[in-house]
């Protein structure tokens, strides 16, 4: 489902008069059609299976000789992500670290990011962001566990409430092999090794 800017334009001004005020002032004229663009590009996740980017593997058994299996994780740290929470509408921003035991089938590394970013790009909590995200993985690929750590400042927090501008929240999601102690505390050891 595409968004609806005309009637994003028209919300804005209604919400531009309900503040007290006046849409059509120099400064504001463009704001109905910025606010507009803006949350077509914050919610182009809508809607959108993040299945279609793990889609297309790559099988690492059918590679140079000596022909062999990963035995270990992949790991992607540092993955920048921005959202919306569902809440109050306000941003929330941060890093999504992502880990996986492949079987046979690996992915390209940047469709882990781009399963993020439509994930991401919803109204969204980051309980259920980090869970989405560990599904869609533990679902589309041929691996044996998931791990997903995601860290995040959340608007509703900074901006509103108790105002606390340097305060973060950390949520960990896990699937298969990954929810073991000791490999998940082996994971968790990676994304806080300096790189």
């Amino acid at each position: 489902m595409a968004v609806d800017r005309e009637r994003l334009e028209q919300l804005t001004r209604e919400l531009l008069e309900a503040i007290g005020e006046d849409p059509g002032r120099p400064g504001l004229t463009q704001t109905p059609s910025r606010v507009a663009e803006l949350y077509a590009e914050l919610f182009a996740g809508v809607g959108e299976d993040p299945a279609v980017h793990l889609s297309r593997t790559i099988s690492v058994a059918d590679g140079p000789a000596p022909d062999t299996l990963p035995s270990g994780a992949v790991l992607m740290r540092g993955i920048r992500f921005r959202s919306v929470c569902e809440h109050h509408l306000l941003p929330f921003a941060g890093v999504a670290h992502l880990a996986y035991l492949p079987g046979e089938q690996v992915v390209g590394l940047g469709s882990l990011v781009k399963v993020v970013e439509t994930l991401a790009a919803r109204p969204q909590v980051q309980e259920r962001l980090g869970e989405q995200i560990a599904d869609a993985v533990a679902a589309n690929l041929d691996a044996r566990g998931v791990l997903v750590v995601m860290d995040a400042v959340h608007g509703c927090v900074t901006l509103r409430g108790g105002r606390q501008p340097d305060a973060s929240t950390v949520t960990v999601a896990v699937r298969g092999e990954l929810a073991e102690p000791a490999a998940r505390a082996e994971i968790i050891a990676l994304i806080g090794a300096a790189a």
